[in-house]
């Protein structure tokens, strides 16, 4: 196991992507703290299915897009455990619609759990990290929607985007510190998210889209995040790791 004695703090982590990378996490032997918005029922459930396994997780509630949420989970997080090695920021929202038909407030609940949310979490856990531990690994869940762009999420694209230009500031930022920031960037993954587009054409792009003929899984990308989480990534930082299957190629298969 490569996280052994490892802490990390995985924000939307009770379905999904999240619910995916909690457990890899916590095979790999790290202690596991998630946070959930919603269904306290999922996190429970996550928790005994880890603990079952030999691992060790904990769920705590909270809006990543609320400000101080941030403060109150990594203070909770450093009472039990002492320290966070590895912070994940999954929890993201989508709210598309045509920008001529956007709503104030649908612009606003994408930038503030998406970005915002990143920024309050990397901002609590960075002086741990940097001056504290001195080592860190923060890995931000971004999508191949910020560069290859889909008509009816401007708000979406906008705040993956941003934290994709983030991450590279914030690696610049504190990698004297031996923090490393990275992200992973998803592309059409078998999730609660996604099942609204997949229902209208998740098979025409698995099949025409993805030169891998299938969309992806959530542990495909909760094995891409173990990896920036790990000692082989020990020298990699700033950088959008795509994860799509080929999607972004942009081709056309027969």
């Amino acid at each position: 196991m490569t996280l052994t004695d490892k802490v990390a703090l995985v924000t939307g982590g009770s379905r999904g992507i999240g619910r995916a990378v909690v457990q890899k996490l916590a095979a790999e032997g790290a202690k596991v703290a998630f946070v959930y918005r919603g269904s306290q029922a999922a996190a429970e459930e996550l928790v005994k299915e880890i603990t079952a396994a030999g691992g060790t997780a904990k769920a705590i509630q909270a809006d990543v897009a609320e400000p101080t949420a941030a403060r109150r989970v990594v203070d909770q997080v450093l009472a039990d455990w002492g320290r966070v090695d590895i912070l994940v920021n999954n929890a993201g929202v989508i709210r598309d619609g045509l920008f001529v038909r956007m709503e104030p407030e649908n612009w606003l609940a994408v930038i503030d759990t998406n970005l915002n949310g990143t920024f309050y979490f990397c901002r609590a856990v960075a002086d741990q990290m940097a001056l504290k531990q001195r080592s860190g690994r923060i890995i931000n869940v971004s999508s191949v929607a910020a560069s290859h762009v889909n008509a009816g999420q401007t708000n979406y694209a906008a705040s993956k985007g941003a934290v994709n230009s983030f991450t590279r500031a914030l690696a610049v930022e504190l990698g004297s510190r031996s923090v490393t920031v990275n992200a992973v960037a998803p592309g059409f993954i078998e999730t609660d998210m996604s099942e609204a587009v997949r229902a209208k054409g998740g098979d025409f792009i698995a099949k025409k889209l993805v030169p891998l003929r299938r969309l992806g899984k959530p542990e495909d990308i909760a094995g891409v995040v173990a990896f920036l989480a790990g000692p082989a990534a020990a020298y990699v930082t700033g950088q959008v790791l795509t994860v799509d299957g080929g999607l972004s190629l942009g081709a056309v298969t027969a």
